[in-house]
């Protein structure tokens, strides 16, 4: 190197030598500073620690006054430290008493030095502290010294995490890196878990820091490099990519990553520096982080986590360790944290270890939430970076309810949640007292409570909350599972499966609805710009006739001897169902020249989903059997608003007039030709919203199993005359209200309902 800068490679074995001093960590870190100095030729070396309260506290220095060891303190983006702290990159000045952001701390003594260079103290992206050498003389510090004091800050970072310098922290002052964590994203499925966190991809942890021979590690980085390519070409070229819940896209934006020259330069030039290769691709990695988490472009954020992606694989590669958890090895009480997550990677687990799952990524309507739900696992989903901001084993808890995630919590609020989830396991065993009493209303009307299902496991949950049956059976989970196309005979057993343990009890099958937000991975995925508007659901089954066949065929030999119910979900028009419709048909007549056993009673109906229904539900009901409202997708369409993207999802309500309206008009047609009609929406399962939805004339429901206990409490205090007929008076005075909850939550406050 040139200038007054040393070896940086004698400088990282002088300070692996001072990592294995057996001397305290006030020792050991005023060593490194005195080591640093010497090898910069800088008068001054310093080290700030970030504290949990966001403070930076001065933990070493050589130069400076040493009394302001652990007194001298600044905010986040408070003088020079604080401003580098804060934006997570290297600062270097010639002056830096002349820089807008200098603030002076005469306890230090540091008045007399010019010249300052300093870079942040990074782990996965986080700023744990910042180290700083300074010099007397206006001199300018060149890039080389720059990247030496950089990967000297890797090996402090290390040291951070460990935990070592916990010991030198005041009470009230630990340091940021095991500071607790309040999180809110999105939820998936509701309760509340406490448990330790278990990395579904677990994080490779870089124990050699320093190389022994430079050109070895080059190498190794070239056979990593070189094997994850290989491994992303035969993931994308097979499109075997179901069991690790990853899409295509993913896959194709990773593996151009992988390609791209600059990445992997950058990498081999950090491997110069002396680094290991894992610890090369660490920092630059960490570094990447650090940049693109303080980006506010959406784009350039995302490919943060494509980067992650890539620096993931080649780290396990580099090891040779497992990409992913040994199933066998999940410990009790554990909650899952992954990027994102697809239902066979949960069903994977052995759910009685199971206490909780956080993902980077995953809507509520999407497969993994509704599997989360059928295992009652409390999920929360949108919390960005959260597979980079915890360690295996730290105390997690899992807010299912609210959408909130505790990291390390403290004790009060550790014992706080204990007492919450304490509290929610009684109230169940509240509702489980009322499993065995008729669902009706106090002026005696029969209301009929199913269980949304899509699952083997789900069914328990019928006699557990003694449901009348399953309204809604998703089978397209069937085949987001496997990876290959389910077999006609493979469906069949499936659905055979069902009815036998079921019993008897009543089951609605709903045909696939794939395509949008749900791949299969084994099809060619359709390139779309509004997949939910796309070409998906009947649409598929319609133009791909040989798919809807096979599995209505799977069906009816499936329910022979037995009631046969069916529905068709994404319906626009009434002719596509006349047209599935005329499938079953078909393929009834085909098992009776076979000689199969019929059906003893067939219904074929149809999801109204579509806000296109609404307008043709008096032809639609003269053709259907029954009637399936699938409010999600209802309200979506209606309000033209995402119900997976968090800036319009909650912007419209449910309980407004426009969509009450539409829920009436559907009811009102469905009753007037006497065709049963069933809620099987997410808003069937919330109390406050049945209510309304009782008062518009519904009678039947379809939810979660963990619905049916409040929604029965519900309506077990409720008259469906006096709610019939405020939801008319409201409807009639609606006018430009956005929305009727806050009055619907009076009328039950007012009659003490529980909602």
């Amino acid at each position: 190197m040139r200038g007054a800068l040393g070896s940086p490679r004698l400088l990282l074995r002088r300070l692996r030598e001072v990592m294995v001093e057996p001397v305290s960590a006030q020792e050991r870190l005023d060593r490194i500073v005195v080591v640093i100095a010497s090898n910069m030729v800088a008068e001054v070396c310093s080290v700030y620690v970030l504290r949990i309260d966001g403070t930076l506290e001065l933990y070493a220095t050589e130069g400076l006054n040493p009394g302001a060891v652990h007194h001298t303190t600044m905010r986040l983006g408070e003088g020079i430290v604080g401003t580098i702290a804060r934006d997570a990159e290297p600062l270097a000045l010639s002056d830096v008493q002349q820089h807008p952001a200098f603030s002076y701390k005469p306890e230090t003594g540091e008045e007399i030095y010019n010249s300052f260079l300093g870079v942040p103290i990074l782990r996965a992206g986080n700023t744990l502290g910042v180290l700083v050498v300074q010099n007397r003389a206006h001199r300018v510090y060149n890039e080389e010294e720059i990247e030496a004091l950089q990967t000297t800050a890797m090996i402090l970072a290390e040291m951070i995490a460990s935990g070592e310098l916990q010991a030198l922290a005041k009470p009230g002052a630990d340091i940021a890196v095991r500071r607790s964590l309040h999180l809110h994203g999105v939820a998936l499925a509701d309760g509340v878990g406490l448990g330790h966190a278990v990395l579904h991809e677990p994080r490779v942890v870089v124990k050699d820091i320093i190389a022994d021979d430079t050109q070895s590690e080059l190498t190794r980085i070239d056979e990593g490099i070189a094997t994850v390519r290989e491994t992303i070409d035969r993931l994308v070229e097979r499109g075997d990519i179901a069991h690790s819940g990853e899409h295509r896209d993913v896959l194709e934006t990773v593996r151009m990553f992988a390609n791209d020259q600059g990445w992997v330069r950058r990498v081999r030039e950090v491997v110069m520096t002396g680094l290991t290769a894992e610890a090369a691709v660490k920092r630059v990695q960490s570094d990447l982080r650090a940049r693109m988490l303080r980006q506010t472009d959406p784009y350039l954020r995302d490919r943060l986590h494509d980067l992650d992606e890539l620096s993931d694989r080649l780290l396990h590669a580099l090891t040779g360790e497992q990409f992913g958890v040994a199933r066998e090895d999940i410990p009790e009480n554990a909650v899952l944290i992954a990027r994102s997550m697809g239902p066979a990677a949960l069903l994977d687990y052995d759910r009685s270890r199971l206490r909780g799952l956080v993902l980077e990524e995953g809507g509520a309507a999407s497969h993994i939430a509704i599997v989360a739900r059928a295992l009652g696992i409390p999920a929360v989903s949108e919390i960005p970076g959260i597979t980079s901001l915890v360690e295996a084993g730290d105390a997690i808890v899992v807010d299912g309810s609210a959408a909130d995630v505790q990291v390390r919590p403290q004790p009060d609020v550790e014992s706080a949640y204990a007492e919450k989830a304490r509290l929610r396991a009684r109230r169940q065993e509240q509702y489980r007292s009322l499993r065995d009493l008729p669902a009706a209303t106090l002026d005696g009307e029969s209301i009929s409570l199913n269980l949304n299902a899509g699952l083997l496991v789900d069914l328990p949950h019928v006699a557990e909350t003694n449901a009348d049956g399953v309204g809604l059976f998703r089978t397209e989970l069937q085949f987001m599972i496997a990876e290959r196309m389910p077999s006609t005979s493979e469906q069949e057993t499936l659905y055979r499966q069902v009815l036998d343990q079921l019993s008897g009890a009543p089951v609605t099958f709903r045909t696939l609805d794939i395509g949008g937000d749900k791949v299969l991975p084994y099809m060619q995925v359709v390139d779309e710009e509004n997949p939910a508007l796309g070409w998906r659901a009947i649409r598929i089954g319609l133009d791909r006739p040989g798919l809807l066949r096979a599995q209505i065929r799977a069906l009816l030999r499936a329910c022979g001897g037995r009631a046969f119910k069916i529905m068709f979900p994404m319906v626009a028009t009434v002719e596509e169902f006349v047209r599935a419709r005329a499938i079953v048909t078909r393929e009834l007549v085909y098992l009776r020249k076979l000689g199969h056993v019929e059906p003893s009673s067939i219904s074929v109906g149809v999801m109204v989903e579509v806000p296109s229904l609404v307008f043709q539900i008096d032809e639609l009901v003269r053709v259907a059997d029954f009637l399936s409202v699938g409010s999600n997708d209802l309200m979506q369409f209606l309000f033209a608003a995402d119900r997976d993207n968090r800036q319009v999802a909650d912007r419209f309500d449910p309980l407004s007039a426009p969509m009450l309206r539409a829920l009436k008009t559907i009811h009102d047609s469905a009753s007037a030709a006497g065709k049963p009609v069933t809620l099987c929406g997410e808003i069937g399962g919330r109390p406050l919203e049945a209510m309304a939805l009782i008062g518009l004339g519904y009678r039947s429901f379809s939810m979660s199993p963990a619905s049916v206990g409040p929604v029965k409490a519900m309506l077990l205090s409720l008259d469906s005359a006096a709610i019939a007929a405020e939801i008319d008076r409201l409807l009639t005075m609606a006018g430009d209200r956005g929305t009727l909850r806050q009055q619907l939550a009076g009328f039950a406050a007012a009659r003490g309902i529980p909602v």
